[in-house]
């Protein structure tokens, strides 16, 4: 990094070094630290002395930053043949879990992170131990099989090491909720029309939820 820069982590594109092992080179992104230049529920721009990076987080991570101006996220970066996509976390706690559902056959980075925007780690983690694999499939995403499979599979490793956070929901104001809640339900996966009529079915129902509850109670109703 250059001469009295403070950056947490010094980031080389995966793309532009050849390696045996290339996951090598992606462990060493372990976390950034800068100023949110953008910060929207599905994902934030940091800027890290000048360089804006792009970070998809989940809807536990913006109930942590989403009123601070600056900050460190815990990151995974994932390379695949046609995009390098970079994950980012409140804490230590949802960076583990997240590393251990995408372990899962069946479960991929973007549907760990709908997880974790649908439950809190602790509370995911607490319905996988408790081998609740129906509070599983009522995820979007998770079908019995899968969710039966993350039971089996990661059942006892979270059980030696249990998850422990606290987060502080707080409510979100602003003119562009609706923006913020589809924008974040598109970049899960789901498609617009169908995001934009849940949400107005969830708002029709109780127009003056946080942003947060706007797009789990969404989420449940597609």
């Amino acid at each position: 990094p250059p001469k009295g820069s403070s950056t947490s982590s010094f980031l080389v594109p995966c793309s532009s070094v050849r390696y045996s092992n290339p996951s090598f080179l992606c462990s060493m992104i372990a976390f950034l630290t800068g100023s949110f230049a953008r910060n929207t529920p599905s994902y934030v721009h940091i800027d890290v002395h000048g360089v804006g990076y792009e970070v998809q987080i989940s809807l536990n991570t913006y109930t942590h930053i989403q009123d601070k101006e600056s900050g460190t996220l815990q990151t995974h970066l994932l390379v695949r043949e046609d995009a390098q996509i970079l994950f980012g976390f409140a804490d230590e706690a949802e960076k583990a879990l997240f590393l251990q559902l995408i372990t899962v056959s069946g479960v991929g980075a973007n549907t760990a992170r709908v997880m974790l925007s649908y439950m809190k780690p602790d509370e995911l983690s607490r319905a996988i131990v408790q081998g609740n694999a129906k509070v599983l499939e009522s995820i979007k995403g998770i079908g019995r099989k899968t969710a039966e499979r993350i039971v089996v599979e990661l059942r006892d490793k979270l059980a030696k090491q249990p998850v422990e956070t606290d987060v502080n929901i707080s409510s979100w104001k602003g003119n562009s909720l609706q923006a913020d809640a589809l924008n974040a339900l598109i970049a899960l996966g789901i498609n617009r029309q169908v995001a934009d009529g849940a949400i107005q079915k969830v708002l029709q129902q109780d127009p003056n939820l946080s942003v947060e509850l706007l797009i789990k109670k969404a989420l449940q109703v597609i």
